[in-house]
């Protein structure tokens, strides 16, 4: 059996190496009514965005990609310049590694040697249902002082767990364990699906439990079953290849995902996009069918293992587009742009 470190190895090389993307993009579906009078000055487009109390200079987030091997430290440094240089959010992967494992405690906490405005720790919801709530409340003040964190995320990942041959397929008391955390923790809570989509039933009932946000991370960009067929295939475990290629685009499509759970919170919960965004354009659309914010993850992780300054011009594009889309929406600001944003098809 591979150890963490060596998974969390595994799957920076498959991202960077296969290709692990859904078989489509369901953005692609969705066209937004242009405005041909905008009345607008680009120039002076507002983007800001409050997520979780804190403010960022666009509504995007970096998703937590990596930590837990000695190469996710440049990495994630890159991320966290970029993040700081552009005033966006930053998540770190799944800490477990560094709680088993402490000299792998610097691949995660090299974020906090730059003012980023949203820090996200994160854990997974196995390890939440494994601990029981004392030893969660311990370890999860411990990621989020590892990282110096603004708030936490639990991913929510058991897609990627069946198709493993290591995964963790209990998930009896995954939702217990979430309110049982959100009831007493200091810091924010965010959930966050991997890949598979969130229903209106699942969010309305974490809505009832103290998260603060959630992140639908559906079905439309990198496909974790993906990566686990060519982890399989490498160790000649059959089974678990035909698993993870059976599975491969299994989930709910993002901008599906998106519109049931913000029906679902009415408001009561932050909805954050995630599956799928490419570009700026990509995050208009979600942001069209009501998301606070988007994050992004396979668009950036090529960039940040070259350099932090491809890092910053590949999300500077990003932000100059989503611009540009207010601008042709008519939209002066998020607001303005939530308000009037028309979704021609879905």
């Amino acid at each position: 059996m591979p150890t963490i470190q060596e998974r969390k190895a595994d799957h920076i090389r498959i991202n960077l190496e296969k290709d692990v993307k859904a078989s489509a993009n369901p953005w692609d579906g969705i066209r937004l009514q242009h405005n041909a009078l905008p009345e607008v000055d680009r120039g002076k487009v507002d983007l800001t965005a409050t997520l979780l109390g804190r403010t960022l200079k666009a509504p995007i987030i970096i998703s937590g990609m990596t930590g837990g091997a000695p190469e996710a430290q440049k990495i994630n440094e890159n991320l966290a310049r970029a993040a700081e240089e552009l005033g966006l959010g930053m998540g770190v992967g799944s800490q477990r590694a560094a709680l088993v494992q402490k000299d792998l405690v610097p691949t995660y906490s090299v974020v906090r040697n730059h003012q980023i405005p949203l820090r996200i720790a994160n854990l997974g919801i196995p390890q939440l249902v494994k601990w029981g709530p004392e030893e969660t409340l311990k370890n999860a003040r411990a990621c989020v002082e590892m990282v110096d964190a603004h708030a936490l995320a639990i991913h929510l990942n058991y897609l990627q767990e069946s198709v493993q041959p290591e995964g963790d397929t209990n998930a009896r008391g995954s939702f217990k364990a979430i309110e049982s955390l959100a009831k007493v923790f200091r810091v924010p809570i965010l959930v966050k699906e991997t890949g598979a989509g969130v229903s209106s039933e699942v969010a309305r009932a974490l809505s009832r439990t103290g998260v603060k946000a959630i992140d639908v991370g559906g079905w439309g960009g990198t496909s974790f079953s993906a990566v686990e067929v060519y982890r399989a295939a490498a160790a000649n475990d059959a089974l678990h290849a035909r698993m993870g290629q059976t599975f491969w685009d299994w989930g709910i499509p993002t901008p599906e995902s998106v519109k049931q759970v913000v029906g679902a919170v009415n408001c009561k919960v932050q909805v954050i996009a995630t599956g799928g965004i490419r570009n700026g354009l990509d995050a208009a659309r979600a942001l069209a069918l009501g998301a606070d914010a988007v994050a992004v993850a396979g668009a950036v992780l090529p960039k940040a293992a070259q350099s932090a300054a491809a890092t910053v011009e590949e999300l500077r594009f990003m932000i100059e587009e989503l611009r540009t889309a207010f601008f042709l929406t008519g939209a002066q600001n998020l607001d303005q742009f939530h308000q009037t944003a028309q979704v021609l098809s879905t």
